[in-house]
């Protein structure tokens, strides 16, 4: 049980991962269950990419044990593998369907968390689907979400595509020039990363807070 809780707090650590033989195929599998699997909603998907992009700027990525990739490939694969999340996600959400809503919370699935996705939807209708790919947890359910409501197939790919090419040239090159310019940052990259979750966490808490508001509120003038 302490491995599996120690391989959990791992996981959530990018620099971690990125010191791993395989980090090129852990960030490709991280990328994919953040994006396209309701289990994923904890992994550290913007943190993740942008000390990628750091750590690009001072060392090729380990794929394997001997064998390294550049910026050009990482950003390639990672937009690979957060289409085909998403795609994941949302063919997922058409099966599954409004049985996901009335599923009982368990560690890996909270119903808030695919509530505030549907609300989300409902104000930023399919272009969710690209705003979201900025967002924690958002993005992990805006898909599902996509597929429950029967979005067009071909807009979501439209929309899967510009989304993920945006968010991850954004969050990696950032951090790749970032680090070229400022090659002393990555001695700081815990305070990095705080900032990066709390900038990216916060739009969601409020969010979500005042969604919680609004529906006290129309409950209390019924």
């Amino acid at each position: 049980m302490q491995e599996i809780i120690e391989f959990f707090q791992h996981i959530m650590n990018p620099t971690w991962i990125l010191s791993q033989p395989i980090a090129f195929w852990l960030l490709l599998f991280i990328v994919f269950a953040e994006t396209g699997l309701f289990v994923g909603f904890f992994l550290p998907g913007d943190s993740l990419l942008f000390i990628t992009g750091m750590h690009l700027a001072k060392h090729p990525m380990r794929v394997m044990d001997g064998l390294e990739v550049g910026v050009a490939v990482v950003v390639l694969g990672v937009i690979l593998a957060g289409i085909i999340g998403n795609t994941v996600g949302y063919w997922f959400g058409r099966k599954a369907g409004p049985t996901l809503f009335k599923k009982k919370d368990t560690f890996f699935f909270k119903q808030k968390h695919l509530q505030a996705a549907k609300d989300f939807y409902e104000k930023k209708g399919a272009g969710m689907i690209v705003i979201a790919r900025f967002l924690p947890i958002i993005r992990t359910f805006a898909p599902i979400v996509a597929g429950i409501v029967q979005m067009d197939s071909k807009k979501f790919a439209f929309y899967n595509v510009v989304g993920c090419v945006a968010w991850v040239v954004s969050m990696v090159l950032g951090g790749y020039f970032l680090g070229m310019a400022f090659p002393w940052l990555g001695d700081h990259l815990e305070i990095i990363v705080i900032g990066i979750v709390v900038v990216t966490t916060v739009p969601v808490v409020l969010g979500y807070l005042k969604s919680k508001a609004s529906s006290k509120k129309a409950e209390t003038e019924v």
